[in-house]
């Protein structure tokens, strides 16, 4: 089967009726992502896996739900940019995403993988590197979040990274309570420790006796 047809095939699987409307993989405040759009970037991330298969080893079901976490993220992020008063240009962005490929890059060669493209960085960590834009975004946002908490300047102190590490934090947690999130549990549920969608618990079959207590870890934005 063509890397193509399996990609469709694992987002299309998902399609059912559900709290979250219909043909929605996710509601992010006032946006839908739709489960086409989810459809689309699966596919996108399974080529990428399927190319890289000897080094990326990803599951039908976590590449789906890494896709939808990512696509979550960046609306999470663009809240928090709102929210904090921050715009970031191209420029930017980009600048981050080198800077991030760079270490990245440094880490998997010393992990006996040299000269790991981007593609390849993305793919294992979940994103369709088609996404690479939106991940220089992301990172941009952070970076002029932190140099904001931090009085305008970059943070260079253990002291000052871990103040402006934690006021990012909140901040992340602040925008993503405020967006009243969902996601169609066809596709799992956030866990709000990582901001990321995780499998939700089957509630169809279970064995006899009491059931077992559903840990609230996670289920809440804690702020």
């Amino acid at each position: 089967m063509s890397a193509v047809a399996l990609g469709a095939g694992l987002v299309v699987a998902g399609c059912s009726a559900g709290p979250v409307k219909a043909g929605s993989a996710a509601i992010v405040g006032d946006q839908r992502i739709t489960i086409a759009t989810l459809d689309t970037e699966v596919t996108n991330l399974n080529q990428a896996v399927e190319q890289y298969k000897h080094t990326v080893q990803l599951s039908q079901e976590q590449q789906t739900q890494q896709t939808l976490t990512w696509l979550v993220r960046f609306k999470i992020n663009d809240e928090l940019a709102r929210q904090a008063g921050i715009t970031v240009s191209t420029a930017q962005a980009q600048a981050a995403l080198a800077e991030i490929y760079a270490a990245a890059k440094s880490s998997a060669a010393a992990q006996g993988i040299p000269n790991a493209s981007l593609d390849l960085i993305l793919a294992a960590n979940g994103i369709p590197p088609n996404l690479a834009e939106e991940v220089g975004r992301y990172q941009a946002i952070n970076n002029e979040f932190v140099k904001q908490a931090n009085g305008g300047t970059t943070p260079t102190t253990t002291a000052e990274q871990t103040a402006t590490s934690a006021k990012l934090q909140h901040a992340q947690c602040t925008a993503a309570k405020s967006l009243d999130i969902e996601i169609n549990p066809q596709f799992g549920r956030m866990d709000y420790s990582q901001y990321q969608v995780v499998s939700a618990p089957s509630t169809v079959f279970r064995t006899a006796g009491p059931a077992p207590t559903a840990s609230p870890s996670g289920t809440a934005p804690a702020c």
